[in-house]
């Protein structure tokens, strides 16, 4: 007897899990998807504020925030972006695929303060369906991973943002491009005294020597 109530609790388990794997099939935008951000090489940045509105229409606040940096793109130095392997991360609880993102954030080596919505366009959701639905044929070995999507926003001096979402081998795909606009209010909405976080040391003397190259972002 004891026997069968353990192959039943096992069947139980298991429909359960089958259960959940079916249901999150029948809504790919169901997720799980992870926020991330990255400045140029040296182009220091800090994010105060980020929101999204997911494909049911539900906006989420307060989803991401904190230093954002960026490693050197080969000998271009500040030039162009390095996407993989830096920047900041976290996954957006609960939340469906995104339709917009909002980030306000203090470009530090200007300084300035910028803020805007972005639109993700559909080409970047299907990017993302296949990245929660698809193993990756090249690296066999990810298929025990489970599975999440990313998307990651380049912030630039400027106001210029660069949108990537990450495919089922974790590639980096340019989805978006957008400029956004000088928060008025300045840094931390006015409540810091026109303060900004400090900037990099290293930052500050690459800026020193060479500028900051607008325009190749």
């Amino acid at each position: 007897m004891r026997t069968l109530w353990i192959l039943f609790g096992v069947l139980l388990v298991s429909g359960c899990q089958a259960s959940d794997q079916s249901w999150r099939r029948s809504d790919p935008d169901a997720g799980p998807w992870a926020l991330g951000f990255v400045t140029p090489y040296a182009m220091d940045g800090w994010v105060e504020d980020a929101a999204t509105i997911d494909t049911h229409g539900t906006l989420y606040r307060r989803i991401n925030s904190g230093a954002s940096g960026g490693k050197k793109n080969g000998k271009s130095g500040a030039r162009g972006w390095a996407v993989v392997g830096t920047g900041t991360e976290r996954e957006v609880r609960d939340a469906k695929l995104p339709v917009r993102i909002y980030v306000r954030w203090q470009s530090l080596v200007e300084p300035q303060t910028y803020q805007g919505w972005i639109e993700i366009p559909e080409d970047a959701r299907q990017v993302l369906r296949k990245a929660l639905s698809l193993d990756c044929p090249s690296i066999p070995e990810m298929a025990a991973i489970p599975k999440r999507a990313s998307v990651r926003l380049g912030l630039a001096p400027g106001g210029v943002v660069q949108v990537w979402a990450f495919d089922e081998c974790l590639h980096p795909v340019k989805v978006a491009h957008a400029q956004v606009g000088v928060e008025p209010k300045g840094p931390g909405l006015g409540l810091s005294g026109g303060s900004y976080f400090p900037l990099e040391d290293d930052s500050k003397r690459y800026v020193e020597k060479y500028g900051i190259p607008y325009g190749s972002w």
